[in-house]
């Protein structure tokens, strides 16, 4: 067992979200782009006494942030030690700089980066088709965060293929604080079904990439806006930012994001929004 084990877990935005159907569980299939930024959560996981999980939250949005067994950092660390037969314990500390109930995959992503942590910790040997299966157990997007690259998903979020590599870009994530019930959004959603829309070609640049998803949407975004009119407005004041070649809406919402071709513009973009916006939480980002 090493002594302590570090994990990284960077904030997930759907580039574009299709809802292609429902299945006759209630659950909706889905296809998006998912990529990672350079913003994110962290995991440090350190041994415990034997059978002892314990998790401690800090950080900047560390408030309100539930430690107990109803956190998906918790229940991972439960289901991979039953899974591995373990009774090893760890405490976990996660330090929390994503907001929650966001749109970004805070808790997906903590989800799987406790996992990545956890097998280190413990040096455990799980099989890839297994930590899938513990992962989609947590939820639709924790396997996406398992995997950590940029990916096309379908299904619930279990079906994973790798995106062509997608040009180097600058994301500006912006939300207004207020937070979002994906269940709540799924069941205000109107209208019909679309069809899935990956694309197989590498994007030439950051425009490019843009142009692709400008024939893509998010299908959930007029549903979070009428439950939340300020992820419209958030919208609204990404779309009017210098150098924005796009913006949208990211998951179930209310985060959103601008896409940039340079890094300066982005910047400049975020200090202006949270000079305007001084309580919302807003940061420039790179794709990762």
């Amino acid at each position: 067992m090493t002594p302590e084990a570090i994990s990284e877990a960077p904030a997930k935005v759907n580039l574009y979200l299709h809802v292609t159907g429902r299945r006759a569980d209630g659950l909706h299939e889905l296809d998006s782009l998912v990529v990672f930024a350079s913003i994110g959560d962290s995991i440090i996981a350190r041994p415990a006494p034997e059978g002892k999980i314990t998790l401690s939250v800090e950080g900047p949005r560390a408030d309100g942030v539930p430690t107990g067994s109803d956190n998906l950092v918790a229940k991972a660390a439960r289901l991979l030690a039953d899974a591995a037969g373990l009774r090893t314990g760890a405490a976990i500390t996660l330090i929390k700089r994503l907001p929650m109930a966001a749109g970004i995959g805070g808790g997906s992503a903590d989800a799987a980066a406790a996992l990545k942590a956890l097998i280190r910790l413990w040096d455990v040997d799980i099989p890839e088709p297994l930590a899938a299966d513990i992962a989609l157990k947590l939820g639709a997007d924790v396997p996406v965060c398992l995997a950590g690259e940029s990916a096309f998903i379908s299904g619930v979020g279990e079906h994973i293929k790798r995106a062509p590599k997608l040009p180097p870009a600058w994301l500006v994530l912006a939300n207004p604080g207020a937070p979002l019930s994906t269940p709540d959004v799924f069941a205000a959603r109107e209208g019909g079904f679309s069809e899935p829309a990956p694309f197989s070609r590498p994007p030439d640049g950051a425009r490019e990439l843009a142009e692709l998803l400008s024939v893509r949407g998010n299908d959930l975004a007029a549903a979070a806006c009428r439950l939340e009119p300020k992820a419209g407005a958030t919208l609204a004041a990404l779309e009017s930012q210098d150098g924005a070649l796009l913006a949208r809406m990211s998951g179930s919402g209310a985060t959103c994001f601008a896409l940039f071709a340079e890094e300066s513009e982005a910047r400049t973009a975020a200090g202006r929004l949270a000079s305007l916006q001084p309580d919302w939480w807003v940061a420039a980002a790179k794709l990762l």
